[in-house]
């Protein structure tokens, strides 16, 4: 179940041309913004009356073979005015005990039920292909749980890694004294009871996705890092690995994914009315899916630059 918890407070916890405006911002704001798309890392900014916000799309675990620049935005971010992180889960010592009490809930299928039992001829069939290629066991495991597995320990995805920008930019920050705060929190309770409710079936569509992330291999790790680095958005969005990200738990519920949506775009609206530089960290998946946070802004007529993110 660490494994769940681990994916799913990254799930929780993504350098284009400066939109042309009237007037342009003073010298000190453009540094800034230079610098930031200097690091390498895709991002959007909004050009208001009163300054700039600088929205930073987060690709968790970034391999260490991807060629961006993080001291460039530890330099953005100490000159910016504020910044902003990403949402993070509130877990309370009950949620932690909760866990521990219902561990074999979220582990394994319920009751003596097996994977077949729930799965198709075709879906059963690739189970077991991979099941004798990992020589691993998967009958009764959790269909969440055994999609993890194909993510951090045959694709690795988690492994070999540099920091995230929202660490990079945590830290920086807090060298510099810049004015640091949370986008938002969601409650520990309110995703374990999500992940407690949800039924095996509807654990399939992520044990599909990751099931094909981890036929193609792990170059899909190293392609997600390179379209990352190379603003190719939509490329990024479309990598089986990400799609599996996407699809597994607490990303795949309604409720957890729309709350995060909600709270990020309530908060960069109220930055596009602030004085100076706000510069936000945003999950890529949060702010790029359809009807995603660029999307929405965009239907307020918010004055977005940056790389495409829709095809």
């Amino acid at each position: 179940m660490t494994a769940a918890l681990g994916l799913a407070a990254a799930a929780l916890a993504a350098a284009a041309p400066l939109a042309a405006q009237d007037d342009p911002a003073p010298a000190s704001t453009n540094a800034i913004v230079v610098n930031a798309k200097r690091s390498g890392a895709p991002m959007w900014t909004i050009e208001t009356p009163t300054g700039i916000v600088i929205l930073v799309g987060e690709m968790r675990n970034v391999p260490k073979s991807t060629p961006w620049q993080p001291e460039r935005l530890e330099e953005a971010t100490a000159e910016a005015n504020r910044v902003i992180l990403g949402v993070k889960p509130k877990i309370s010592p009950g949620d932690i005990f909760r866990l521990i009490f219902k561990g074999g809930q979220f582990t394994k299928l319920p009751d003596k039920t097996v994977a077949s039992d729930y799965l198709t001829p075709e879906q059963y069939a690739r189970l077991s292909a991979l099941e004798a290629e990992y020589d691993a066991d998967f009958a009764r495991k959790s269909f969440l749980m055994t999609a993890f597995d194909f993510l951090t320990k045959r694709l690795r995805f988690n492994k070999d890694t540099v920091d995230d920008a929202g660490d990079v930019v945590k830290k920086a920050a807090n060298r510099a004294n810049v004015p640091t705060s949370r986008a938002g929190a969601i409650r520990g309770k309110d995703m374990l009871d999500s992940l407690a409710m949800a039924e095996p079936a509807d654990h399939i569509p992520c044990l599909e996705a990751a099931m094909t992330a981890a036929e193609i291999g792990p170059e899909l790790v190293e392609k997600r890092g390179a379209d990352w680095r190379a603003f190719r958005i939509p490329e990024v969005m479309n990598n089986p690995l990400e799609i599996a990200l996407s699809r597994c738990w607490p990303w795949a519920d309604p409720d957890v994914g729309n709350e995060l949506r909600t709270i990020w775009v309530e908060q960069i609206t109220a930055a596009s009315t602030a004085d100076g530089v706000t510069l936000a960290v945003v999950p890529l998946r949060v702010l790029a899916e359809d009807g995603g946070v660029l999307d929405q802004l965009e239907a307020q007529g918010l004055p977005i630059g940056g790389p495409v993110w829709r095809k």
